[in-house]
C-alpha cells in the first residue's frame, strides 16, 4: 500500500502545483475508464484527454483546489477534493467531490467522481 500512497500523494502534488494534465499523462493507464457520478463513462486515454483539456479550457476563474482526505487501500484510492473556480458554461461552482482510483501496475486504470448537483 505504500507504493500507492506515494503514487496518489505525487499525482495530488502535481493537481494543486497547476500540472493537471501532466499528472493525467504520467498516471493513467492507455484504455482508463472515467466516470461522473452515474453518467456514462468515458473510455479510454485519448477520449479523456479531450475530455479534461476542455473542461480546464473552459476555466475562467480559479481560486483554490485542496485534497482534503487521502485513503489508500488494496489497489485503490480515494481523494476529497474541494474545489473552487467559475466555469464558462456551468457559471461558479464551489463544492467537494471524492474521487476513486482502482490502480494497476502503477497507473490508473479507473476513475470516478462523486459530487452533488
Amino acid at each position: 500500500m505504500q507504493n500507492l500512497a506515494t503514487l496518489i500523494r505525487d499525482l495530488n502534488q502535481m493537481v494543486l502545483d497547476g500540472n493537471a494534465m501532466e499528472a493525467f499523462e504520467k498516471y493513467y493507464d492507455i484504455d482508463v475508464i472515467m466516470q461522473e457520478n452515474e453518467q456514462q463513462p468515458t473510455i479510454g486515454k485519448e477520449a479523456n484527454r479531450q475530455r479534461e483539456i476542455e473542461f480546464f479550457n473552459n476555466i475562467v476563474e480559479f481560486r483554490g483546489a485542496a485534497a482534503l482526505y487521502v485513503a489508500v487501500g488494496d489497489g485503490v484510492t480515494m481523494v476529497v477534493w474541494h474545489y473552487d473556480y467559475t466555469h464558462m458554461e456551468w457559471g461558479a461552482r464551489n463544492y467537494t467531490q471524492v474521487s476513486v482510483q482502482h490502480w494497476k501496475n502503477g497507473k490508473i486504470i479507473k476513475e470516478q467522481f462523486f459530487y452533488g448537483n
